[in-house]
């Protein structure tokens, strides 16, 4: 069950392109900080519509790459960050030569990984001294409506592992580091929406499950009074993790 979630992606992808927030770039900075000096090539694993890689992009004279299992989310990372080079692969299967690339980084997708195979297999497309990055944009549960949105629509394996503890990496990457950045996303009962159909949970769900969920969210945006273009400020916090290659 937790493989089809995890490649269940694609048959939302247009709901996971415009319900999923982007991630701060500050924050996707600091991931990478560590990289040697002088280097640029970085793969994007789990890269679904792009989230990730266009902030990669963004950064002077960088090589990305993107890499994702599901080829309808990689089509739709074509649309949205053209020019970017695609390859249909797994943090455990890397399309990827050796000693390839300066630095693999994951958005949203560690916690679908075998840690240490995963580790395993990135090290050996990673340069020595390069860079494993990992990140996640978790709403804020500490805000009522937010946890009750939370419950309505199930937590995701992601915010379950995060709330066990901080993630797992393995040989040959030396200890993790991590940072945090607190922030809000303005967002639209519509947006709601298309988040929580972007769900793997709802996704894989019966058809009376996903009509239960929508029927509840939609109670929970009324008692908010959220209608229309109206917005509601959605809390995140972004957790990122950096290690790097022995």
């Amino acid at each position: 069950m937790a493989e089809d979630m995890a490649t269940s992606f694609g048959a939302q992808a247009g709901d996971y392109e415009v319900g999923r927030p982007e991630y701060p770039f500050e924050a996707v900075a600091w991931m990478l900080e560590r990289m040697p000096h002088g280097t640029r090539r970085i793969a994007d694993v789990g890269a679904g519509t792009g989230k990730l890689t266009r902030v990669l992009t963004e950064a002077p004279d960088a090589e990305v790459v993107a890499i994702d299992p599901d080829s309808e989310m990689l089509a739709t990372l074509r649309g949205a960050v053209p020019g970017v080079p695609t390859f249909v692969g797994s943090a455990e299967r890397l399309p990827l030569p050796d000693a390839s690339v300066d630095a693999v980084v994951l958005g949203q997708a560690w916690h679908w990984v075998d840690p240490v195979a995963g580790s395993a297999e990135i090290g050996r497309v990673v340069r020595r001294g390069g860079v494993l990055g990992l990140i996640w944009n978790i709403r804020d549960d500490r805000v009522d409506w937010v946890r009750r949105l939370t419950e309505i629509m199930h937590g995701s394996h992601a915010e379950n592992m995060l709330a066990e503890g901080d993630p797992v990496v393995a040989a040959p990457f030396g200890p993790l580091e991590q940072e945090r950045w607190e922030w809000v996303r303005p967002i639209t009962r519509d947006l709601l929406h298309r988040m929580a159909a972007s769900r793997s949970y709802i996704i894989t769900a019966s058809d009376d499950e996903k009509a239960r969920i929508r029927g509840d969210l939609d109670a929970l945006f009324d008692e908010l009074d959220l209608h229309g273009e109206t917005t509601i400020d959605l809390p995140y916090v972004t957790r990122a993790y950096r290690a790097i290659r022995d």
